[in-house]
């Protein structure tokens, strides 16, 4: 019994890191790099100025946006 415990405790942890793991490289895969507006322009993309809470951004023909530095 107290085997079988201990097994299902290390299965869980194990399952759990194993989740969390591949949520990082997921959402560290979904970010897009900071460019600067020239990079923008030369690849396709428009140029927006953002607003008074956000800073300007790249959007590209394909719909993705990324943000300017």
């Amino acid at each position: 019994m107290r085997i079988r415990r201990l097994l299902g405790l290390a299965l869980a942890a194990a399952t759990l890191a194993g989740v969390s793991a591949v949520g990082a490289a997921t959402a560290q895969a979904a970010t897009y790099p900071a460019i600067s507006s020239e990079q923008c322009t030369s690849q396709g993309g428009t140029v927006n100025e953002g607003g008074p809470y956000r800073g300007p951004t790249c959007t590209f023909p394909d719909g993705h946006k990324e943000s300017i530095t």
